[in-house]
């Protein structure tokens, strides 16, 4: 079967594609220097366009899986990821603490979703 591969760069691609199912990379917010609130809402707004270049939507989420620098977070991370996600299709979901990439990131998000 074929794999397809979005944005592919020397290290990763933002997407792979395999079996009518896509999986996106972890997604980390434009801004680091916003809040957690701020780097909540960039980071879904990338899925939500990576999984549209994808042919699939946030509707067809089959996993997330949800990285906070710290658990202080969870709360107002929810409190976005609650008005983002649609009522009825809610994913199955992890969320951990974790050590990011760097101290400025605050979330990191990644998905596997089914293509429509």
């Amino acid at each position: 079967m074929t794999i397809k591969r979005l944005h592919v760069g020397p290290r990763m691609s933002e997407v792979a594609i395999h079996a009518g199912v896509a999986y996106l990379a972890g997604q980390v917010a434009n801004d680091p220097k916003l809040d957690i609130t701020g780097q909540t809402q960039q980071v879904l707004a990338a899925v939500d366009r990576l999984l549209g270049e994808a042919g699939s939507d946030k509707t067809r989420i089959l996993q997330a899986t949800i990285f906070l620098r710290t658990m202080d977070d969870f709360s107002a991370m929810n409190a976005v990821w609650d008005q983002w996600v649609v009522a009825g299709q809610t994913p199955p979901r992890a969320t951990v603490e974790a050590k990011l990439a760097t101290p400025d990131y605050l979330v990191e998000v990644k998905v596997i979703a089914a293509q429509a």
